[in-house]
């Protein structure tokens, strides 16, 4: 027999899908907000392509940087975005009914609310631009889903998600992903530096910490530190660089390997994924979790950073988008708390809790003790 949840599903979904009922609930006070919020939410289901190419097109012509300071009339800003004055009136009422830009009673336009959050974040950005990528590659959905191993434009981008040795990676390879991962980190860094206890510890170790920006970020909030990381060769050597034009080419020292078969490092009591192991299938993220903990001593502390499938609020964020935007990289998957406590406990870690952060849909913390 079907359980009373399935029973209750099943005749939820066919009232919702009955004609009549559709026009007793719009019709009907009380009924009449609900119905319309969830038509709203069907139709930005069918729109959200054309919203996503409205926020690229603003960050490609730079829309929001022109109208920062003062709010401009539509023929100026055509004709500084170089576009036919009815292509930009589109445009620009377009972004302005996402709250990109705002256009005033004069006919002028300004900054909207989330163009000025996005202004004020360039990891924003940065991967607005990137996901043009992910856009070419699923063009034709279904023929992406129906072969997964098929080579993609995100693949190609993140050289080490395919490469049999990704330790033999030049610098061309790795530099442009190492860019963008570097324009991402400032944000995500300064959440996990306030909310977890970094001055308890005397030596830390990033491991998979690209171009050093978040070392960077923790040797300024807390000059006790030792710092370490550890990537691939080539962009550990870009991490060096970094390093030292921070003026910390005296406390930091980046290694260069790779982190699942490789050593690490010792002498850390605390190491940090941040935004790493989502990146890398199952076999090969207990392989790296097994390789910390192998570097750690007694009492010894692994951070995970990264946006979970289950945060509350941010579902969608977790198996919509991470989970195509991974496929499409052909590496990795969106896991939830539950499943990376499973992991960290497999791979010989204990004492497992979760630590609150301002934005958990942005980065959620787990931290497991050895």
């Amino acid at each position: 027999m079907p359980s009373l949840a399935e029973r209750w599903l099943s005749f939820r979904n066919r009232l919702l899908a009955e004609p009549r009922f559709q026009k007793f609930a719009a019709s009907t006070p009380g009924l009449r907000s609900i119905a319309r919020q969830k038509a709203r939410g069907v139709f930005d289901l069918l729109s959200g392509f054309i919203y996503s190419q409205v926020l690229l097109s603003c960050v490609q012509l730079d829309l929001f940087r022109m109208v920062k300071a003062t709010p401009l009339p539509l023929e100026t800003l055509a004709a500084r975005a170089d576009l036919p004055l009815e292509s930009a009136r589109r445009l620009f009422d377009a972004a302005a009914s996402l709250d990109l830009l705002c256009r005033l009673k004069d006919g002028r336009y300004g900054l909207g609310m989330n163009g000025a959050a996005i202004l004020a974040n360039p990891g924003i950005e940065a991967m607005v631009a990137h996901n043009a990528l992910l856009y070419d590659d699923l063009k034709d959905p279904v023929d992406f889903l129906r072969h997964p191993h098929r080579a993609t434009a995100l693949s190609r981008y993140w050289a080490y998600a395919q490469a049999d040795d990704p330790t033999h990676l030049s610098d061309e390879a790795v530099r442009d992903y190492s860019a963008l991962m570097s324009a991402s980190q400032p944000l995500v860094a300064s959440e996990i530096l306030d909310a977890y206890p970094f001055n308890a510890h005397q030596r830390l170790l990033d491991v998979g910490g690209g171009e050093g920006r978040f070392l960077c970020a923790a040797g300024a909030r807390f000059p006790q530190l030792d710092l370490m990381m550890f990537d691939l060769p080539a962009v550990a050597a870009r991490a060096r660089q970094a390093l030292a034009d921070a003026g910390l080419g005296e406390r930091a020292r980046a290694f260069g390997g790779n982190f699942f078969t490789d050593p690490l490092p010792a002498g850390a009591d605390l190491v940090t994924l941040v935004r790493i192991l989502h990146d890398h299938d199952d076999e090969k993220a207990e392989l790296l979790l097994a390789n910390i903990r192998r570097a750690l001593p007694q009492h010894g502390r692994l951070l995970i950073a990264e946006p979970f499938a289950d945060t509350r609020g941010a579902e969608r964020m977790g198996d919509a988008y991470f989970g195509f935007y991974l496929m499409a990289m052909r590496s990795g998957r969106p896991r939830s708390q539950q499943t990376i406590e499973e992991m960290l406990r497999r791979s010989g870690f204990g004492s497992i809790k979760a630590v609150p952060t301002r934005v958990p849909l942005q980065t959620s913390l787990l931290v497991a003790q050895t």
